[in-house]
């Protein structure tokens, strides 16, 4: 991973095409949530201080390669400007006449946003025609969206191998050195806690991970695979039957360093209100596994307390309903608690960091990453199409 970063680059005078993330939430148009925003803002301000001028791209939602307005990063660079405390110009395309008229008109210190990429097919399609038309709007390349890396698209792979020098970013370099660190030679003991709905989600994950921690503690409805896989009845929980097996194998290769649940918060039902009771082991019949117990609360926090580098990627539960929120919550309790005592702590993942974000913990854990799929990918040791094509250092 040793490629260009945006402090070896000579941006005085220089128009700067930067790939961000801007996929944010939308309410009409108004961002409801600008976290990705301001977490571009430290790569976009480096660029200016220093006398360049940055040319923004970024893609927003799934227009399906044409333009849509329900997806235009209009309201993206409003809002910027209010964040940025500086003017930001916005041109209702990615490339073409008016694209080249704004790039070239960009003086020093000024920030221009583009249209969203997916608005044009060949983005996704990693077209080189459209790779040449952005790499012809700028003089070097910066990519600071880490959450996109995972994907080899025009705005974020070709472009790169095209341009003259092409960097990572200040976001993209936090992630990589954060993420690296757990692929190198971290601190023990090292704790993973993975949850989600899946386990062939996260299998490639659990399987690179188990051969650098431990310990793994499982979460989620990805446990209720591993549980029937065991021969313990679930009763209704959500299981995927075609990984059995799969389940099973990796048990048996893990040993005592995997760890599920022991006991669980079931419902009758999956909602909010449902009748709720503690089930110990084996879940009855028509009752269904929503959380993880005290038991394996107490157990899987014991465990992190005493880490010295954790990685969380994945709810415990049903996090979005309050009555099964209680293990997601305890672990981001215990990890905040953790890291103030010295343990390098990385979370990742929806809802593994808005546990985080919600608690108000993010000034208490080590590094939240911004990029669930392209964290997965970096862990599973996958090459991000994004990293790779950047100037090697």
């Amino acid at each position: 991973m040793e490629k260009l970063r945006l402090k070896d680059l000579e941006v005085a005078g220089k128009k700067v095409l930067v790939r961000v993330d801007f996929n944010v939430p939308l309410d009409g148009h108004r961002v409801t949530d600008d976290t990705r925003i301001r977490a571009a803002l430290p790569t976009i301000n480096a660029i200016l201080d220093r006398g360049g001028s940055a040319i923004l791209c970024a893609h927003l939602g799934r227009p399906k390669g044409q333009p849509n307005p329900k997806y235009t990063l209009a309201p993206v660079a409003r809002h910027l400007a209010g964040v940025l405390g500086r003017a930001v110009q916005f041109v209702p395309s990615l490339t073409g006449p008016d694209a080249v008229a704004f790039a070239e008109d960009l003086a020093p210190g000024e920030v221009l946003l583009l249209e969203n990429t997916r608005y044009d097919a060949r983005e996704e399609a990693n077209d080189e025609s459209l790779a040449r038309e952005l790499a012809g709007l700028a003089d070097l390349y910066v990519n600071d969206a880490f959450g996109a890396a995972h994907r080899a698209h025009a705005s974020t792979h070709g472009v790169a191998i095209l341009m003259k020098q092409s960097a990572m970013g200040l976001l993209m370099e936090k992630e990589v050195d954060y993420l690296g660190k757990l692929l190198g030679t971290p601190d023990s003991p090292f704790v993973a806690v993975i949850g989600g709905a899946k386990v062939s989600d996260k299998i490639g994950v659990i399987e690179q991970l188990l051969t650098r921690v431990d310990s793994l503690m499982i979460g989620g409805a990805m446990s209720y695979t591993f549980l029937k896989a065991q021969g313990h009845s679930v009763g209704t929980s959500l299981v995927e039957d075609d990984k059995l097996d799969l389940a099973l194998d990796v048990l048996k290769r893990a040993g005592d360093r995997l760890m599920l649940p022991t006991d669980h918060v079931i419902a009758d039902r999956f909602a909010e209100d449902a009748q709720t009771r503690i089930c110990q082991t084996d879940i009855p019949e028509g009752w269904m596994g929503l959380d993880i117990g005290p038991d394996t609360i107490a157990r899987y926090t014991a465990h992190v307390g005493r880490a010295r580098t954790v990685v969380w990627n994945g709810p415990m539960g049903v996090f979005e309903m309050k009555a099964f929120a209680a293990g997601t919550n305890a672990v981001a309790d215990a990890l905040a608690d953790a890291t103030d005592a010295g343990c390098l702590s990385v979370v990742g993942g929806g809802d593994s960091v808005a546990a985080v974000t919600q608690a108000g913990y993010e000034d208490r854990i080590s590094h939240v990453s911004t990029g669930g799929g392209a964290m997965l990918e970096f862990l599973e040791g996958k090459e991000l199409p994004g990293v790779q094509a950047l100037t090697d250092a």
